[in-house]
C-alpha cells in the first residue's frame, strides 16, 4: 500500500490488472480509516492552544494534506482505469500482464510482469506498461531480441519466455 501523500506522476495507459485494481481498492479503504484518525488527532493537537507553535497540530494539518492529495488522485484515476482479467487470443506473444523472462548479454536471466503504472511498485518484478522496456518486448516472441536504452546505456535482451498467470 502507498503512504499517504505518495503521488505519481501522471499515467498514461488505463489498464490494470485485477489484482492491482484490488490493491488499489484496499488503499482507497485504509486512506478513509487513516484519515478519520488524523483528523481527531487534528482536533485534540488544535485544542491544545497555540497552533503557530504546536508540532503535532502542524505535523496533522501537513499528513492530512497528503492524504487528501492521495483520496482526490484515487477518486480521479480508478473510474478510469480498464480492469484486464482476460489473456491475449496469442499466448505466445507478450502483451499487458504477461510473465516474461529475459536473459541479458551476460546470460543473466530475469522475470517481469507488464502491469499498470498504477500498481508497478506492488512487485519488484513489476514493470510498468509504459516504461521503456515494456514498451520494446510488446508483441515479442520467444527467442526475439530487444534493444533497450538504459541511462547505463544500451542493453540487448533476449525472450527466454513468455507467460500469462492470474
Amino acid at each position: 500500500m502507498n503512504r499517504p501523500g505518495h503521488t505519481q506522476p501522471p499515467s498514461r495507459s488505463p489498464y490494470i490488472t485485477r489484482a492491482g485494481y484490488a490493491a488499489l481498492q484496499a488503499e482507497q479503504q485504509a486512506i478513509w480509516t487513516r484519515r478519520r484518525e488524523v483528523v481527531k488527532a487534528l482536533a485534540a493537537a488544535a485544542a491544545e492552544g497555540d497552533r503557530s507553535e504546536n508540532a503535532e497540530y502542524i505535523y496533522r494539518k501537513k499528513e492530512l494534506r497528503e492524504i487528501d492529495r492521495r483520496i482526490r488522485y484515487l477518486q480521479q484515476r480508478m473510474p478510469g482505469l480498464k480492469v484486464v482479467s482476460v489473456p491475449p487470443d496469442n499466448l505466445s506473444q507478450v502483451f499487458f500482464a504477461a510473465w516474461v523472462t529475459l536473459e541479458d548479454g551476460s546470460g543473466e536471466a530475469r522475470r517481469y510482469r507488464i502491469v499498470g503504472p498504477d500498481e508497478h511498485h506492488l512487485n519488484a518484478a513489476y514493470i510498468s506498461v509504459d516504461s521503456p522496456l515494456a514498451r520494446a518486448l510488446m508483441a515479442r516472441r520467444v527467442d526475439d531480441t530487444v534493444e533497450v536504452l538504459t541511462p547505463g546505456g544500451r542493453v540487448v535482451y533476449r525472450v527466454m519466455a513468455v507467460a500469462y498467470e492470474q
